[in-house]
């Protein structure tokens, strides 16, 4: 009898282990059900905010086309984010950052267009060719040119109705050429301004976990 009640407890003991295993499978499968779930609502979300952003892209080309068939202006995709992009030509004669009148007629119509964006931010960035500036210039160097060109620029698009916490400006010199600067063509492209279209938080990777508190 004693035996028997021996493999009995055992038994007992060991259907409890087997429910307790079972119920510990069953939290974990829920788990990761819900981490499973958490995640495709994730990708979702990243989905639907990548085809907003191509539907914005997409009416912005077609808000420029005019513009750009008739050479005012090109419209890239660079590292992922729209560039609008102004020749030297349309809005400056050659080493002035005074904006010409047509260029202000054409800054006017892009301003009109990027204001119905909404929730982003605008750096607009000058670019110039290797050439020195010359020695009667009263800029000390391609960056003072580059870097004013870039601040007319914003200020103009703010006297046209954009948000002036929305705009940034920087000048990047030759730092950042297009084409090469061995040919008179290769600098003419070099020499522009740039608009691009800087990413919302929501598009960035969080980072947040790389922070230390204290």
């Amino acid at each position: 009898v004693e035996a028997q009640n021996g493999q009995l407890a055992n038994r007992l003991r060991a259907l409890g282990e087997n429910v307790e295993q079972l119920e510990g499978e069953r939290s974990n499968l829920a788990a990761t059900l819900e981490e499973r779930e958490r995640a495709l609502a994730e990708l979702r979300e990243r989905q639907r905010q990548a085809e907003e952003r191509l539907q914005t892209f997409r009416n912005l080309m077609q808000r420029f086309q005019s513009m750009i068939d008739s050479g005012q202006l090109r419209v890239r995709i660079v590292r992922n984010r729209m560039v609008v992009e102004l020749p030297e030509g349309v809005l400056f004669d050659s080493g002035r950052a005074r904006i010409k009148d047509d260029g202000e007629a054409t800054l006017s119509e892009v301003a009109t267009v990027l204001a119905e964006v909404p929730d982003r931010e605008f750096q607009i960035a000058g670019h110039t060719d290797n050439v020195p500036v010359g020695r009667r210039s009263r800029f000390d160097s391609n960056w003072e040119l580059s870097a004013q060109r870039a601040v007319n620029v914003a200020r103009f698009l703010v006297t046209q109705g954009m948000p002036a916490n929305r705009i940034s400006a920087a000048g990047y010199a030759d730092t950042q050429p297009v084409a090469s600067n061995d040919s008179d063509e290769g600098r003419a492209q070099n020499r522009r301004i740039e608009i691009v279209l800087v990413p919302s938080l929501d598009e960035l990777p969080d980072l947040s976990s790389l922070t230390q508190d204290g």
